[in-house]
Parts: C-alpha cells; structure tokens; sequence
C-alpha cells in the first residue's frame, strides 16, 4: 500500500465536524460506578460526573442495518472510510478537564477531524486518524468542560498476531488486579452502546480476527486506571489525562493495574500490565 497515497485520499476529511447533544442522567453513570465495583452512592441532580464518564454519553445511534460485519457502523460518514484497512482499535486520548459534567446538564459534543495520518508499522500498514472532542454546556458561547483528543487506528485483517508485550515497569505502590470477564466486557459494552464484536462475540474474535479471547476495551482500561487514582485519592481533582494502549489485553486473565502517588507537579504514573508482566497500557493523570 502506498502509505503517502492512503492518507491524501482521506485529506477532505481533515476539518469535519459533527455535532450531538445529551443529558448528562444519573443512571447510566451510577451503573458505570457499579460495572467498576465501586460502593458510591446513586448520584443526585447537580453532582459530579467523574472523569472518563462522558464516555457513557453522546452514544452512537445507527440503526441495525447500517452496522458493518464487525459490529461497527460501516465505513464512511464522519469518519474517514479507511476500506482497505478494515480493523478498528482506540489506541489512545489526550483530556483536559476545565470544569465538571454536573447530572442534569445538557451537553453540547463538537467533534473535528483533526489529522489523518499513514506509516508501516511492524505487523503492516496503518492509519491514524485524530478527532478533537468539546463539550460544553448546551448555552451559547459557554466555555468548554472538557477537551479530548481520541486517536484512532486502522489496521490490516492479516495484523492481527499477538506479539510480546514490552516489559513493564515493576509493581507500583499503588496496586489492584482483577480478572476482566465476559459479563464486565457485556457490561461496558452495553453502558457505551459499542457493538465491536471484538468484545463479546468469542467465536467472531477466534476464528475471524484471530485473537486468543474476549479483548478488554482500551477506554475500559483507561477507566480503571483512573478509578485506582479515585480510590487512592479520593479527593483529587483530575485536570488532565492520557493514555496509549500499547497490547492487548484479553478476558479470563488477571489485570493489574498500578500507579504511584503524584510528583511535586502533581503527575500521577498509572499503567496496566497483563497476567505475565508485559506492559498493556501506560497513562498519565495530573491532579489540582
């Protein structure tokens, strides 16, 4: 594949914006709460959201038909369609939070395609495409709560090998583990309307994408590494965060989770390792 080619064909697509709006409503965040095994009270009109939860919000909407063989929404629309790469994967996100979602708030989501850019990487050709999320208040002219930007990558049907995880930092002295299963996979699957089959279709992901098991969601990591903050410090208030999924993490093995209390600037290491010590995802939190 012609890398330079790929991403000019997709270069129309770099300023596109794509507008939804929500009701930030207590139920859904209360059942991503308990999804995380958490004790916390049901939340009331005018609480906090926490962070990660807009993820539960300003859901996908295509009817069933317009679903492609993976679960997906098929190719094209606001997103680039990508078509010969035909693998879809959150590699990774970049937030800053001005201010909190508050239940009971109508939220505005302006999404931008930021940049579309192609390389080779070692199992094949890939396509990143970079969308800036902001929400606001649905006022006009109301400052942004909160800023993302999500990258996404395309890859080849045939990258689909598991290679080695790269090593891991040792154990930090902040510590969890838990064992990702298939009713916590339905669960945030369902809380996130995401239809990847990846994540809860075992024979689809064995036998045509050729994984070992159930993929644990990369933003359901990333959630769980900013939970393990919230237990810690429980009265922290996150500013910003990031993450970078680096390999996969499957169901029915153990998930460890590690962090180590802020710096002087207030940067908080998380990252997750898989059952052998390999390192799965590595983020970075900054706490006021």
């Amino acid at each position: 594949m012609d890398m330079t080619a790929e991403t000019g064909r997709y270069a129309d697509w770099i300023g596109r914006t794509e507008d939804r709006l929500d009701l930030v409503a207590a139920g859904p965040l209360d059942r991503l709460n308990a999804t995380l095994d958490r004790e916390d009270p049901p939340l009331r009109p005018g609480e906090a959201a926490t962070p990660l939860s807009h993820w539960c919000m300003f859901l996908p909407g295509e009817p069933h038909s317009a679903l492609g063989p993976d679960g997906h929404a098929a190719r094209g629309g606001f997103l680039p369609p990508v078509h010969a790469l035909p693998r879809r994967m959150w590699a990774g996100s970049r937030l800053v939070f001005h201010a909190p979602l508050r239940v009971g708030m109508a939220v505005r989501r302006r999404s931008t395609i930021a940049a579309v850019s192609a390389r080779e990487g070692s199992l094949g050709p890939l396509v990143f495409v970079t969308v800036r999320h902001e929400i606001r208040e649905d006022t006009a002219g109301g400052p942004a709560l909160l800023e993302e930007e999500h990258d996404i990558v395309y890859r080849d049907a045939r990258a689909n090998a598991v290679k080695p995880a790269p090593e891991a930092p040792p154990p930090g002295p902040w510590q969890r583990s838990l064992v990702p299963d298939p009713v916590l996979l339905f669960r945030y699957s369902a809380l996130t309307f995401n239809g990847h089959r990846i994540h809860y279709d075992r024979p689809y992901v064995t036998e045509e994408e050729g994984y070992p098991g159930l993929i644990v969601h990369g933003p359901l990591i990333a959630t769980l590494l900013l939970d393990l903050l919230r237990r810690q410090r429980p009265e922290a208030r996150v500013t910003h965060f990031t993450f970078r999924a680096v390999s996969p993490i499957f169901d029915g093995a153990p998930l460890h989770l590690n962090g180590a209390p802020p710096d002087a600037e207030g940067r908080v290491p998380l990252w997750a390792t898989n059952a052998g010590g390999g390192l799965a995802m590595r983020a970075e939190a900054r706490i006021g």
